[in-house]
């Protein structure tokens, strides 16, 4: 769909549903185990992370040096 779509409410002619045949539910609950956080990082702050255990560990370690900080 495009900017200059007549009909923004309608479903595009060119979407392609052959391989949504039979769609599997579920398919990547298994990469969620508890609590999941999902953020957006700015791409130049992505591009220095090859995978959410980098970000992670970059989390950790900032947390580890700060101060703590009261709840409330």
């Amino acid at each position: 769909m495009t900017d200059r779509d007549p009909n923004p409410d309608e479903m595009p002619s060119e979407v392609d549903f052959s391989d949504a045949a039979s769609p599997e539910i579920g398919k990547y609950t298994h990469h969620f185990k508890g609590e999941v956080r999902m953020v957006v990082l700015d791409q130049d702050i992505a591009a220095r992370f090859p995978d959410s255990a980098a970000v992670n560990d970059a989390l950790r370690s900032y947390l580890a040096n700060a101060p703590a900080q009261a709840d409330g």
